[in-house]
């Protein structure tokens, strides 16, 4: 006997162990009561594929976020040599799972088999068979030679899967998944008591800049109250006379400075299409804002940090985390070691804008005490309230046209309750899926659409024609679906536990948004009728309303989304000064 089958024994004996012991931790655990039986289903899938199966397989697995635990181990035969592949995965406790994978090598083609098993109830036919369709759905290429049903039906076991045990065992996946929470309440109250003391900004020196900031925020704090907005709609925000009378200030006094260093295409170089195309657009228009922007680093407020967060990504695409980290100390220490005014706050009148997926991770370092403008907005990993701020995610196709296709159905003509459409990405969606897909007529709730131009425009309809738009989150808390939402005149329902809407710091989201804890999925339709029917007139109206603040203009307008971004940050920095 060879080594290496002596080393697939010993590894599958250890997976064997695992699993038996993942069944007997349930017998002792509160998911179920004892007694009568649940459902195992398992199935075989074989594909074909050329010319690398690798990267074919993986792909695979990392659409299909079902099971516990995946653990892949056996020989890869490719391109004339063997490897041994060993990954894992970290899952939620929904499902007991193992799943392997046999490579085999013949003169043009590689087939591997892939055995998804899985102890639910009481869908499991029914998950199998969606297990299938991910793959059909995510490789349309690939091909399914054979779907062999192992195991079907009811097992006897001691175990009982009740209502009242599902809705807690769904909530300790949500937890297991997600980790800390913070709730809307709290988020308030983080709001509301400020940035912790040491984000505070602390001058070394103090200029005239700061004595007109210092005096910019009594003014704000001492707004006089505003009975009639001829330009905003009220309702909309916390404290619309505390806005207005902020906004005005920024409009006459703010003042930035735009580092010259950093070469393209990280720095300089703003992308304006694409699911990343907020901070491109900002980038863009504030470099050649003549209101706002000086050539004189003495005049400015704040300071810009002109770098893009999608280009460093795609740039460095070979680089892990940390080397981008690193990619941007560097950066920082070029700007220490030419300029003076980093030093003199060590950052904190600096500020970025950020949103790729890991703008929040690679600027937690040495960016931390900056004023960080983010799409990630994970109040559970990093992002502080009241010190950072919340950028919307805006999927723009046109740079010529970002106001294409804006404006939906009046209400009394949406006839669709709820709608969903997108990538199973993340342990939210395929949970929405798993309890709404095909349930109700009035839930239109769906995996993934054609890309397409026919697809697109079917995808748009559908929220036109909408009530509420499921805006669930995906890898990250983030998502282009609560701006797509809005401009589509959909009351935005947004599941995504930690997430910080967008310019939380001013917008009052719970009056055209409505937001459902991530362990409340199979809830989520009585949820939504229980709205009551002048309320959600109400809600539409301002979702309306709110439309203007969320759209990009190639010459930037009152109160869009330029001015509401640089709104934010200025915003931030005024709360931070205090008289000394």
């Amino acid at each position: 006997m060879t080594s290496k089958r002596k080393l697939l024994y010993v590894m599958g004996f250890l997976a064997a162990l695992i699993v038996f012991y993942q069944f007997s931790a349930f017998s002792t655990g509160s998911y179920y009561s004892k007694s009568s039986h649940s459902k195992e289903a398992s199935v075989i899938v074989t594909i074909r594929s050329s010319p690398r199966p690798r990267n074919r397989i993986s792909t695979i697995l990392n659409k299909i976020d079902l099971v516990e635990k995946v653990d892949i181990k056996g020989i890869v035969n490719d391109v004339g040599f063997n490897e041994e592949m060993s990954r894992k995965r970290k899952f939620g406790s929904l499902w007991n799972g193992t799943e392997y994978n046999r490579f085999t090598e013949d003169t043009h083609n590689v087939s591997a088999s892939v055995e998804f098993s899985a102890l639910s109830s009481p869908n499991t036919k029914d998950i199998m068979k969606f297990v299938v369709a991910e793959i059909n759905r995510t490789i349309p290429s690939t091909k399914i030679e054979q779907v062999e049903e192992l195991k079907a039906g009811f097992k006897d076991r001691d175990l009982e899967f009740s209502r009242k045990n599902e809705s807690l065992m769904l909530e300790r996946y949500v937890r297991k998944m997600r980790g800390a929470t913070v709730t809307l309440s709290e988020m308030k109250s983080m709001l509301l008591n400020g940035p912790a003391s040491s984000t505070s900004m602390k001058q070394k020196w103090s200029s005239a800049r700061d004595r007109e900031l210092v005096s910019a925020s009594l003014r704000i704090k001492n707004a006089p109250v505003i009975r009639s907005f001829p330009d905003l709609h009220a309702p909309l925000f916390r404290n619309a006379s505390v806005f207005k009378r902020s906004y005005e200030l920024m409009t006459h006094l703010l003042k930035i400075y735009v580092y010259k260093e950093g070469e393209k295409p990280i720095f300089h170089e703003p992308r304006v299409r694409g699911i990343y195309a907020a901070e491109g657009w900002f980038m863009k228009l504030v470099e050649k804002s003549k209101q706002f922007v000086v050539r004189d680093p003495k005049k400015a407020h704040l300071f810009y940090l002109p770098f893009g967060s999608n280009s460093l990504r795609s740039t460095l695409h070979d680089h892990s985390m940390k080397d981008l980290e690193r990619y941007l100390s560097g950066y920082v220490d070029i700007i220490k070691k030419k300029h003076r005014f980093w030093n003199r706050t060590n950052g904190a009148d600096h500020f970025l804008v950020a949103c790729h997926d890991w703008g929040l991770r690679i600027t937690r370092t040495h960016m931390s005490n900056c004023i960080r403008a983010l799409c990630n907005t994970n109040v559970a990993r990093g992002f502080r309230i009241g010190k950072d701020v919340a950028v919307p995610v805006t999927y723009v196709r046109s740079g010529n046209e970002p106001t294409r296709d804006i404006g939906g159905k009046p209400p009394s003509e949406r006839d669709i309750l709820a709608f969903f459409a997108g990538q199973m990405h993340g342990y939210v969606r395929p949970l929405l899926l798993k309890y709404w897909e095909n349930r109700s007529p009035d839930m239109k709730i769906f995996g993934p659409m054609k890309r397409d131009v026919e697809g697109k425009a079917v995808y748009r309809e559908y929220m036109k024609s909408s009530k509420f738009c499921i805006c669930a989150k995906g890898y990250g808390v983030h998502t282009p679906r609560v701006v797509e939402s809005i401009f589509y005149e959909c009351v935005p329902v947004i599941i995504s536990d930690n997430y910080v809407p967008p310019f939380f710091e001013v917008l009052d989201w719970e009056a055209f948004a409505v937001f459902v804890l991530e362990k409340d999925i199979p809830n989520l339709r009585n949820i939504l009728v229980s709205i009551p029917e002048e309320r959600y007139f109400e809600m539409h109206l301002r979702v309306k309303m709110v439309q203007k603040h969320f759209i990009w203009h190639k010459v930037p307008d009152k109160y869009d989304l330029f001015h509401m971004i640089l709104h934010s940050i200025w915003y931030s920095q005024v709360s931070q000064m205090t008289p000394s």
